[in-house]
């Protein structure tokens, strides 16, 4: 037997569609059916191989999203971790209304946290990546340049690791606002004057301990640079996808004894090995703990939940408007 399943498909530059496609409805030795609820949309990375940027999959049709939550419909033969009902997310399979995937790639979320947070779960799990990257210790300052998802999850994740003060730096008024309310201690933006000067005021005149750089832009490299301390840290999390800044790595880097890490999610630890090696999925239980026990908000994060038949008009917005809204969710709930 088959089933009707609906998917985002990016068909070509700036060109967005709802598609269906009939598969399979009954899940094979080891897999399990699961129906989504919600997907998150990880609008730097999706948009950035909308516009077909360098260092993207550059060809289409491509399929984007990769952080949903959902239900279990069926379970195949051999699969005893997972039963019809259970609340589960999937990471990397893409915005679509049903998927077939192997139980181990599947996580139960936990109980406390709701369908519509869980599937902000894997792309929370980059930020936790980029923070520990850089050894936070109590007391410390760390700077977040780029106030998206990412962003903003990671600046409360400074917090939570004893990071004091918290600053963040964003173009948009209104990401910056967001940062204050979700426990920042200073938000600038860099169209304000010299920001490592801003930096270095709020530091005692040292600069910040270690940066979180999100947009993945040279131009904001070179300003983490300039206000990151002698010896301090940065972490690049965003994509660094485009080089059109020209760098001074000796002045600012070789010299300062500075350490620039990358944190691309494809660095971690594939499996559990030992004390510190931080997986996938041990970030995904950290933030289910920490979404339960109300001390890292989801909600404050999102701006629209819409149906995934707008999605056309949705990644418009999100690739067009000089501020568009900053954490959207394709509720599959919607489509009939």
């Amino acid at each position: 037997m088959t089933m009707e399943v609906s998917y985002v498909s990016f068909d070509g530059l700036k060109t967005v569609s709802l598609r269906t496609v009939e598969e399979r409805d009954s899940p094979g030795p080891g897999e399990v059916l699961v129906k989504s609820d919600y997907s998150a949309v990880s609008a730097g990375t999706e948009c950035a191989n909308l516009l077909a940027l360098p260092n993207t999959h550059g060809s289409f049709p491509w399929l984007p999203g990769y952080s949903s939550s959902g239900r279990v419909l069926r379970v195949g033969e051999g699969v005893t971790d997972f039963e019809p009902g259970n609340r589960v997310i999937v990471p990397w399979a893409g915005h679509r209304s049903h998927f077939l995937r192997p139980a181990s790639r599947l996580v139960r979320i936990n109980d406390g946290v709701d369908q519509l947070d869980a599937s902000f779960a894997h792309i929370a799990a980059f930020p936790f990546l980029g923070v520990r990257k850089l050894r936070v210790e109590i007391g410390q300052s760390v700077m977040v340049i780029g106030m998206g998802i990412l962003g903003q999850f990671a600046a409360q994740i400074a917090r939570l690791s004893g990071a004091i003060p918290v600053i963040v730096s964003d173009m948009s008024p209104g990401r910056r606002e967001l940062a204050l309310r979700l426990g920042s201690d200073h938000a600038l933006s860099p169209a304000d004057g010299d920001i490592a000067e801003k930096v270095k005021e709020l530091t005692g005149g040292k600069g910040v301990d270690s940066i979180v750089e999100v947009t993945g832009k040279s131009i904001a490299l070179q300003q983490a640079l300039e206000c990151v301390a002698e010896q301090g840290r940065i972490s690049l999390l965003g994509c660094t996808r485009i080089s059109d800044t020209p760098i001074d790595f000796y002045q600012y880097v070789h010299r300062r004894g500075v350490s620039l890490i990358g944190a691309h999610t494809f660095s971690r630890a594939k499996v559990e090995s030992h004390t510190g090696a931080w997986t996938e999925k041990d970030d995904y239980a950290t933030f289910f703990r920490l979404v339960a026990a109300g001390r890292l908000d989801v909600r404050s994060i999102v701006s629209e939940i819409v149906s995934p038949a707008m999605a056309s008009e949705i990644y418009g917005r999100l690739v067009e408007e000089e501020n568009p809204p900053v954490g959207v969710v394709l509720d599959w709930q919607q489509l009939a």
